[in-house]
């Protein structure tokens, strides 16, 4: 098996991961390199503060984000510009998503990233590439 490529995961793929979903567990395998944004951690971690194993899930989370394989990206300026660039391109087409996926998408599309989802209306975003 080849590693072929970095890709910015999204949120779902992470908490597919964990319960150790097969094919997920393989795409993760063929990424040479793995993006997480903070929109991403910022969701696993009121996902964590709701359930009952919080202290676990923040320690596996950080075991992830410390492996060499995984940069965080933040949101900045530019991010923001891609954020408004799709936010009116899907506005037009009148094919909304939810505001954080947006900002995921945006941070894919900053940094030329593949993202890796399990969500369908990442397709409706012109010009971002999914991971497959």
């Amino acid at each position: 098996m080849a590693i072929i490529r970095s890709a910015l995961i999204d949120t779902n793929i992470y908490s597919y991961l964990l319960k150790g979903d097969e094919e997920i567990t393989e795409g993760i395998r063929r990424l040479s390199a793995i993006g997480l944004s903070c929109v991403s951690i910022g969701e696993l971690l009121a996902g964590f503060r709701r359930g009952n194993n919080e202290r676990e899930n923040r320690r596996r989370l950080g075991e992830f984000l410390d492996s060499p394989r995984v940069a965080t990206y933040a949101i900045d300026e530019i991010t923001a510009e891609h954020y408004s660039a799709i936010f009116n391109q899907l506005r037009k087409v009148g094919a909304p998503i939810p505001t954080n996926d947006i900002w995921i998408a945006a941070v894919a599309l900053q940094h030329g990233l593949p993202l890796f989802t399990r969500d369908k209306h990442f397709n409706k975003v012109a010009g971002l590439l999914l991971f497959e």
